[in-house]
């Protein structure tokens, strides 16, 4: 069985303040942390593309869990901003750059925020079915490749960021494991979020109310699925679209807001890397052993996933 074993981030260190566009947006300093949740959002550098995010992301997992690149044979990125026009997809450029063997399987999953959950069982699942042993699955979604610096709808909101998830078999690291996912797309309302002009656009209202009625039905769902009580469970992972949203997901859950992590504060919301960057700061907590994923937006998409430490 495959489980994730490590994760490591990568924040640009280029960032924009929320506080410093509240008179161009008439915005105060309450809806920024009430509201937002968001103080700044992190920009990569004009000389970064996606793949070097991905690269930088690879160099914090070194730090952490070393790993020889040589033994990895797959290695998968998860973005809807790809380097270039897509071509060569991003994962064949990162394989490129950190120089891995040729015995090791590249490709892109086009996701945006429900992507990291789609792509955990995605890549689980092909290596489980292909006898892979040490997998990459990064995560990169530079909107600010296409926001458009005058919309109040995506410029406060959308960072720059990067994860990659160190994905093995039980006994070889992992240290946590899938048991089930849910899956949903509701595309004929997938306008909503749109990079149709080539600028990202985006309806707030609609993807707030598509949030707050479908995903706390699922993410039910998926613990009836287990016979598993909202109590039993130690943490609830949301995708970090906002704070309110995420606020809001909490009360209609009836959860105690301890178990809901918030963490966008000083970068935003940084789609398919919101849910790792949460992961990543409870990986090594022995107190917890059984998480839920939840990851929303884009598609219209949403995804969710329970884990449990090995």
């Amino acid at each position: 069985m495959i489980g994730i074993a490590d994760i490591a981030a990568y924040i640009p260190a280029g960032s924009e303040s929320n506080f410093d566009k509240k008179d161009d947006f008439e915005i105060d300093d309450a809806f920024i942390r009430d509201k937002l949740g968001i103080e700044r959002v992190s920009r990569k550098g004009a000389d970064e593309e996606t793949s070097d995010l991905c690269v930088r992301a690879f160099l914090a997992l070194q730090q952490r869990s070393p790993v020889d690149i040589g033994v990895v044979d797959c290695l998968v990125v998860c973005t809807q901003n790809p380097d270039g026009f897509g071509i060569p997809h991003t994962s064949a450029v990162v394989h490129g750059k950190l120089a891995a063997r040729d015995a090791c399987a590249a490709f892109d999953i086009g996701l945006g925020c429900s992507g990291y959950v789609y792509a955990l069982s995605v890549v689980s699942a092909f290596m489980a079915a292909n006898g892979l042993k040490n997998g990459l699955l990064f995560t990169a979604d530079p909107y600010s490749k296409i926001i458009d610096a005058a919309d109040k709808n995506t410029v406060l909101l959308f960072g720059d960021g990067a994860t990659v998830t160190l994905l093995q078999e039980v006994g070889a690291g992992a240290r946590w494991l899938p048991r089930r996912f849910l899956f949903a797309t509701r595309g004929a309302q997938g306008e909503a979020i749109n990079n149709r002009s080539g600028r990202l656009q985006m309806n707030g209202r609609a993807v707030f109310n598509f949030s707050a009625t479908l995903v706390p039905e699922q993410i039910r769902a998926l613990l009836a699925a287990e016979d598993l009580p909202l109590a039993a469970v130690d943490r609830f992972l949301l995708h970090q679209g906002s704070k309110f949203i995420v606020d809001t997901l909490t009360a209609r859950l009836g959860l105690a807001p301890e178990k809901v992590p918030i963490r966008l504060a000083q970068h935003g919301n940084t789609i398919s890397s919101s849910i790792p960057l949460l992961l990543q700061d409870l990986l090594a907590d022995t107190r917890l052993g059984t998480l839920v994923l939840c990851g929303f937006g884009v598609g219209l998409s949403w995804a969710s996933a329970i884990l449990r430490r090995v």
